[in-house]
């Protein structure tokens, strides 16, 4: 089977809204970064004075071409080192202490691609999908609730995406080697249920919540029935 086929439909999620985006692409949508990868993009020579990302693309998608699209607009020079998932992008803007840290965090232990920026946010891309950090200060921190799902104090707010179960144990691999902290462990829930997932929480660096899930059985992941905690 090819491995854009075995690689399909990551979802994005978030417990503060419900949009879902499909993320495959039949045709090899071309991804410079993942934060599946174990890699992270980084620009490398020059087209017209504009870094050219030159990097391997990631393990887990199929593409007809590594390379960003340098282009020229009015005045304006850029480079677009990712493409939108298909469909409807999902947008998430979320506030952060330090932009420096997040920057390491999303677009290093993440691999997230960077796109437009200020002094005061910066946007990436997760999977195709929008996600922005905002500074708002120094003393920022996530203030965190709590709610059990399947014997796990789950703290909200949080998003994430829903991967492949493959992607998720690779995600899962990565954190751990970069000493990011779970606040729930990488595990099975729901077993035997029709939403049986694996699972996992850890923070960035300004205390935001987030969770990566794989639905074991993907076309599961809006089964309706009554979850008994």
């Amino acid at each position: 089977m090819a491995l854009h086929s075995l690689l399909r439909r990551p979802f994005l999620f978030s417990s503060l809204a419900s949009t879902v985006s499909a993320r495959a692409s039949s045709g090899g949508a071309r991804r410079a970064c993942s934060a599946l990868a174990g890699l992270s993009v980084r620009g490398g020579g020059d087209t017209e004075g504009l870094p050219t990302p030159t990097a391997p693309l990631p393990r887990g998608f199929a593409s007809s071409s590594a390379e960003g699209s340098a282009s020229v607009e009015g005045d304006k020079k850029y480079v677009t080192l990712d493409d939108p998932a298909p469909g409807s992008p999902f947008h998430y803007a979320f506030p952060v202490h330090s932009l420096e840290e997040a920057k390491q965090f999303y677009g290093g232990i993440l691999g997230c691609a960077e796109g437009r920026s200020s002094e005061k946010w910066q946007d990436y891309s997760l999977h195709g999908h929008q996600i922005v950090c905002h500074w708002v200060g120094q003393d920022y921190r996530c203030v965190d609730y709590y709610n059990p799902v399947d014997g796990d104090e789950v703290p909200v707010p949080h998003m994430g995406l829903a991967l492949t179960v493959e992607q998720f144990h690779a995600l899962a691999e990565r954190v751990r080697k970069a000493g990011v902290k779970f606040i729930i462990e990488p595990h099975l829930r729901f077993q035997g249920a029709p939403g049986e997932q694996w699972t996992m929480f850890f923070k960035d660096p300004s205390g935001n919540n987030l969770e990566f899930k794989a639905m074991a059985k993907q076309e599961n992941l809006f089964a309706k029935y009554n979850v008994v905690d």
